[in-house]
């Protein structure tokens, strides 16, 4: 049966299969139930009019193909996100009348980098209110001012790099309170960069255009915060010394020194100079103040010694009072947050900005990180269970290994962890840095991980990662019971459905991620079940977080995913992970979710003293992998697929790592088994 044929589906994703030629005659209108169709990433060629009659899309993602022509067929009034970025779409967009055929308030996300689109902007920018992320990045635009978007309160990504631009950035651009990328680059702005009060801004390029005069000190303040900036080929002037020479050189190449005098730091400290005097006494004055009234305190606490010593001080204000170090002892781990005040740490949450939540509300909602909130101890750390002010639920890990990391580059590189989103990852809720301790906060998940669904362990059994024993406990229609007593994970269509999750998840990390991610400690109870029973990997990019020799011992792996590689002998400097490595970890949890047995220490039919990985790979080298099928799946589902994933598994269990596949091969080739009835 041909696709056309396949009127109810909601759902296309054929993204990076290199794919060629066009689509077929009346494909749009094929699908009027259709909400997501993802072609990215292939060699498709074809008109805007093949997208024509998608009534119901809500997501469109034709990046990186051939399509040419206008682009106005392509704009369906219900879309939210629009990706027609790497094509070869060409026209002037700003003639084209969208109002009466597209619905610009329902729109999130437009990307149309790198075609060959012409004239002017789009009149309607203002219209879309709802816009998240807007690239109009490397086109053939003609000479324009700087668009109007100063109603796009919700923006976050804003790419015009090489768009024409002349004029001067608009001062109304600090509006954008949510902005946290702002590529300018390769244009001909001219005058000086505005005052802007943009504080979520991590990505700031306006390199390539024709600026003048000084670089606002309050943006030269947050630089060091930033994940990227460049001001190079430019006429600006730096009044700043504090940049490595390897700064000056890559980020302000053409930036002038020479300060003028009206902003020469050294004037900024002779007039500061002048009222040392007065700030002296002033200082002065409050120290004998506070002096007095710390003696007078003092006295008064004595006569009350003995009556005070018998009150319990139990009540959340005066918890929030308590000062540092605080000591946690776990079933392993002792660990020490010392922090001069509770309420004087800050903890990040990346969603509620304006909560001001500190270490004193983590200690609250993990009931001062007592024992019986403990969820588990894995390599990183303990991770306790907590409801934050609002009704938060997260999952709280205490990263206690030391980290060579200072406190911005921890904050850093938690803030760009919190910032990769994906369907199959955990994601990172927030942090808190109180002390040595690194405390990254997750969304908690309710339904368990792999390895305790796959190995049916009873209630209360914790074991490496896992979050969800209370759940099990107190709630019998929602979680592990749940997806028990449904009989769910003893389908062969849910199983496939969480390994084709887990493998989308590593492929985003190594393939969707710039620079990539590597894992670096896969295994079973690293992987998650949501409250709609969607995989999801937790622990990605902490490693690096770390200190090298932590780094160093989470590189081998867990018992039992340990890739060959490691194994052997070393000479000279340690191996470094690779993706490679990540995707032998993959093949094992697969090999566990078809067989329904643990890497290492299960018993394996016919081979007492071998591994998961010895015994299948022995059996698919005799096209016999149908014997090591999970009896609990048997009939679920036709076997041949289930043998098809065991070969599969087999490539990623490769010992050499050149002879593995990519993960996103992996996500390919699991798509190719893939049941053909939704669950």
């Amino acid at each position: 049966m041909g696709i056309l044929n396949c009127h109810s589906l909601v759902s296309i994703d054929l993204s990076s299969n290199n794919l060629a030629g066009t689509l077929p005659d009346g494909f749009g209108a094929a699908f009027p139930k259709l909400k997501s169709l993802n072609l990215a990433g292939n060699e498709i060629t074809g008109r805007d009019s093949d997208f024509s009659g998608m009534i119901s899309v809500v997501y469109l993602n034709i990046s990186g193909n051939q399509f040419q022509g206008p682009v106005i067929g392509v704009f369906q009034e219900s879309l939210e996100v629009i990706d027609l970025s790497q094509n070869q779409f060409q026209g002037h967009i700003s003639k084209v009348n969208f109002s009466s055929t597209f619905n610009w308030s329902h729109l999130a996300y437009l990307d149309l980098s790198e075609n060959q689109l012409s004239g002017e902007f789009f009149n309607n920018l203002n219209q879309t209110q709802n816009l998240k992320h807007l690239n109009l990045a490397h086109n053939r635009f003609s000479k324009q001012q700087f668009p109007q978007i100063s109603m796009l309160s919700g923006l976050e990504y804003l790419n015009l790099s090489e768009t024409n631009l002349i004029g001067h950035i608009p001062i109304e651009i600090s509006l954008l309170s949510n902005l946290r990328t702002l590529d300018l680059s390769k244009n001909h702005l001219t005058s000086h960069i505005p005052l802007l009060s943009i504080k979520n801004l991590q990505e700031f390029d306006v390199s390539y255009n024709n600026l003048s005069g000084e670089i606002p000190l309050s943006l030269i303040e947050k630089l060091p915060w930033m994940e990227r900036f460049n001001f190079s080929y430019n006429n600006l002037t730096l009044c700043a010394s504090d940049f490595t020479p390897e700064t000056l050189r890559s980020a302000f190449i053409g930036s002038s020194n020479s300060c003028p005098i009206a902003a020469n730091p050294g004037l900024f400290k002779r007039k500061a100079s002048k009222h040392r005097g007065l700030k002296l006494a002033l200082a002065l004055t409050l120290s004998m103040v506070c002096l007095l009234a710390g003696l007078l305190f003092l006295a008064f606490g004595c006569r009350r010694k003995t009556r005070m010593w018998v009150v319990k001080q139990n009540s959340y204000k005066e918890e929030q009072n308590v000062s540092g170090p605080f000591s946690f002892q776990t079933d392993s781990t002792t660990w020490v947050a010392d922090v001069k005040h509770a309420t004087s740490v800050p903890v990040v949450i990346f969603e509620k900005p304006l909560l001001n939540f500190t270490f004193a509300d983590l200690l609250s909602a993990t009931s001062h990180f007592d024992r019986g909130t403990l969820l588990a101890e894995g390599r990183f750390g303990p991770v306790y269970r907590g409801f934050l002010l609002g009704g938060i639920h997260v999952a709280v890990k205490v990263l206690v290994h030391g980290s060579t990391m200072t406190d911005q580059e921890a904050a850093r590189e938690l803030e760009y962890l919190g910032r990769i989103k994906h369907p199959n990852l955990v994601p990172l809720t927030g942090y808190c840095l109180a002390g040595e301790q690194r405390i990254a906060i997750y969304d908690y998940m309710e339904n368990g991980n792999l390895q305790n669904l796959l190995h049916d362990l009873p209630l209360g059994v914790q074991t490496t990662e896992d979050w969800s024993t209370d759940t099990w406990e107190e709630d019998d229609n929602n979680g592990i019971q749940n997806v028990r007593s449904e009989g769910l994970f003893t389908t062969w269509r849910f199983r496939h459905k969480v390994a084709l999750g887990t493998a989308r998840a590593f492929a985003y990390l190594h393939h969707g991620c710039s620079p990539p991610i590597i894992h670096r400690d896969v295994k079973a109870s690293s992987v998650y079940l949501d409250s709609n029973l969607e995989p999801r990997l937790s622990d990605f990019g902490l490693a690096k977080i770390f200190g090298h020799g932590l780094v160093d011992e989470i590189a081998r792996g867990s018992p039992g995913y340990v890739p060959p590689e490691f194994l052997q002998p070393e000479t000279g400097s340690p191996r470094a992970p690779t993706p490679k490595s990540d995707v032998y970890g993959f093949g094992i949890i697969l090999f566990e979710l078809i067989t329904g047995k643990k890497p290492i220490g299960d018993d394996y039919p016919e081979k007492k003293e071998a591994t998961l990985v010895s015994w299948v790979r022995g059996l698919v080298r005799k096209n016999q992998g149908s014997r090591a099928i999970d009896p609990k799946i048997h009939g679920t589902g036709p076997e041949i697929q289930m043998e098809e994933a065991l070969k599969i598994g087999y490539l990623c269990t490769a010992d050499l790592p050149s002879k593995r596949p990519s993960m996103q091969q992996v996500v390919g080739l699991l798509k190719d088994i893939e049941p053909v009835t939704q669950l």
